[in-house]
């Protein structure tokens, strides 16, 4: 039996989740209208990508923006508006995307600081700004997106033989 209030609390979860990814997505949109501020922390092959093809690269930012976008917001916006097979479906797909950015993020993110710790030593050498970026900020926002989505979707699941919650009036839908 969950707490009361945990649908409420839940709901807080989903919204920090869809700042996390909203946050991501402002960024691809940022540069697919030709912003740089901080473009070379993805790594010097965005830059030179963004230099050589500028319609082509931000439109394929634009595409990923938007997909970014409705990625981070679909959860919370249909946790309690909708039918319920949208919710379903919505969840669905959540939960994996959950995993996939909490795996993303998560190894990504430990990679990054263990070559710029030296742990690690890429042939070649590597990319110290990417490397940084990767290490501190886009990776730990993928995982923290992913963290506070799979909580979020936990804490408002609905369980089917469960009788409704005074803080869910819909949740027999």
């Amino acid at each position: 039996m969950r707490a009361p209030g945990g649908r409420m609390v839940g709901t807080r979860w989903l919204w920090l989740a869809a700042a996390a990814g909203c946050l991501h997505a402002a960024f691809s949109l940022y540069w697919a209208v030709g912003g740089t501020w901080l473009l070379a922390t993805v790594g010097q092959w965005a830059v030179r990508a963004r230099a050589e093809s500028p319609l082509v690269v931000g439109g394929g930012l634009a595409a990923i923006g938007v997909i970014k976008l409705v990625a981070a917001l679909a959860p919370v916006l249909t946790e309690r508006r909708g039918p319920s097979w949208l919710r379903r479906a919505v969840r669905a797909i959540a939960w994996i995307g959950a995993g996939g950015l909490v795996l993303y993020g998560g190894a990504n993110m430990l990679i990054a600081w263990l070559v710029l710790g030296g742990a690690i030593r890429p042939d070649g050498g590597y990319d110290r700004d990417a490397m940084i970026g990767h290490a501190a900020l886009w990776d730990p926002l993928f995982l923290i997106w992913g963290v506070c989505l799979a909580i979020g979707l936990w804490l408002t699941r609905r369980r089917s033989t469960a009788q409704p919650h005074e803080d869910d009036p819909d949740e027999s839908d």
